[in-house]
């Protein structure tokens, strides 16, 4: 590992007092990467000597000065050669720290990003879903890869993440990893909530996301039209574990609940609603909120399906649900069968049950948010697309209406005259 370090004196002439003097500043870097830290020294801007580092002439005042950028310059490179010799990964901005006494107590990133993971883990099914834990533990993971990469180190203190490693990181997710946009954004919103966790306890004194902004793209969600609904619900399968995945993801379809929420239903869940008919009382493993489902005829044909099956009446589940990967799989020769031809998975059901099942058919926008367990509406709105069909429906009411008025307005004019 190259560890070369180099030192340099300076001294800024836009920061000059009124005795035209101006503070000395020290510049140490390590590969390429900088640290500063100012000497506690002032120096008139005319004897100072940028080509050699010091101070000009031979006045007690200057050979105080330059005996002083001496002693310091030692300093450093006794630092920079104890760090070697102890085979210690090191920074510019460690060898400064250790320079002025900050560094016995340093945070590093890595520990911290680790201390709040194992904890998350510890609050599952109180707090956190299963998948939190799992996004902060790839989030990490990223982030470790990513300081191996850019500063060949296996950890770096948290007091080094500035604005330039955010966005150098974002690069890296995008380039490196191949991430898409929202992906990336996402990834850094958990490392975010580990920055904020330091500055809160003041192992850091500002912000380094101040000036960062989590900016996600529009993505269109893809669902399935009536058209597709009916073509999956008449198709029959000769291959039970087809015809079983289509009916879980239909009864998805037609109830809005995630992957997670479908598997995780029993007997309890059903429950007899305001309505005197059977509805879904469940909480959402992501958000744990509260999602109330009036059951709508086909999902209850459904349940009564496979009431009998040996996995329900063995496991107290509501349905036989596969794992989540045997589910999209199966999914994809689902749709090359119905000839369907979007990406068919699991959660391409929750778009559908709030487009084409509710919002299509004039069910309103709170009432899918409701169902759907959603905390907020404008969560809501990015699942909710109004289908041209929908909008040709509502204009043909309003053309009915002007139509109307148009014809009564006619009809007084005749009898007026």
């Amino acid at each position: 590992m190259k560890n070369s370090l180099s030192q340099l004196f300076y001294i800024k002439k836009t920061k000059i007092d009124s005795n035209q003097k101006t503070n000395i500043y020290l510049r140490i870097t390590v590969n390429s990467r900088r640290a500063e830290l100012s000497i506690q020294r002032k120096v008139h801007i005319d004897k100072w000597n940028s080509s050699a580092n010091r101070v000009k002439g031979y006045s007690r005042e200057a050979q105080e000065i330059n005996q002083y950028i001496d002693l310091i310059s030692n300093k450093i490179n006794k630092i920079h050669q104890q760090f070697i010799e102890d085979n210690k990964p090191f920074t510019a901005i460690q060898i400064r720290d250790k320079y002025l006494g900050k560094d016995e107590n340093q945070k590093m990133l890595l520990k911290i990003f680790q201390d709040h993971n194992e904890q998350v883990e510890k609050l599952v099914g109180k707090d956190f879903a299963a998948g939190t834990v799992l996004r902060y533990k790839t989030a990490k993971s990223h982030i470790e890869e990513f300081i191996k990469f850019e500063h060949r180190l296996n950890d770096i203190p948290v007091v080094d993440v500035d604005h330039k490693f955010i966005t150098g990181f974002e690069y890296y997710l995008k380039t490196e990893r191949n991430c898409a946009h929202n992906t990336a954004v996402k990834y850094i919103t958990n490392f975010k909530k580990i920055i904020r966790i330091a500055y809160a306890n003041d192992w850091i004194t500002k912000d380094p996301f101040f000036n960062w902004k989590a900016r996600l793209k529009s993505v269109d969600r893809e669902f399935l039209s009536e058209e597709e609904i009916q073509e999956l619900v008449k198709k029959e399968f000769k291959l039970p574990r087809l015809d079983l995945v289509k009916d879980i993801f239909l009864f998805s379809c037609f109830t809005g609940l995630a992957y997670a929420d479908v598997k995780k239903l029993t007997n309890n869940c059903i429950v007899i609603g305001i309505d005197g008919n059977k509805w879904i009382n469940t909480k959402r493993t992501k958000t744990n909120t509260v999602s109330n489902i009036p059951l709508l005829p086909l999902s209850n044909t459904i349940i009564e399906k496979y009431a009998n099956h040996k996995e329900v009446l063995d496991c107290d589940k509501l349905l036989p649900v596969l794992s989540n990967q045997k589910m999209n799989a199966y999914l994809k020769e689902i749709a090359d069968l119905c000839g369907i031809t979007k990406n068919l998975t699991f959660h391409l059901a929750r778009h559908t049950f709030a487009t084409t099942v509710t919002l299509t058919n004039g069910v309103p926008i709170e009432s899918v948010s409701k169902m759907l367990g959603h905390k907020s509406l404008k969560t809501t709105q990015h699942y909710a697309k109004i289908l041209d069909r929908k909008v040709s429906d509502d204009m043909s009411i309003l053309k009915v209406k002007l139509n109307a008025l148009e014809n009564k307005n006619a009809s007084e004019e005749k009898k007026s005259v």
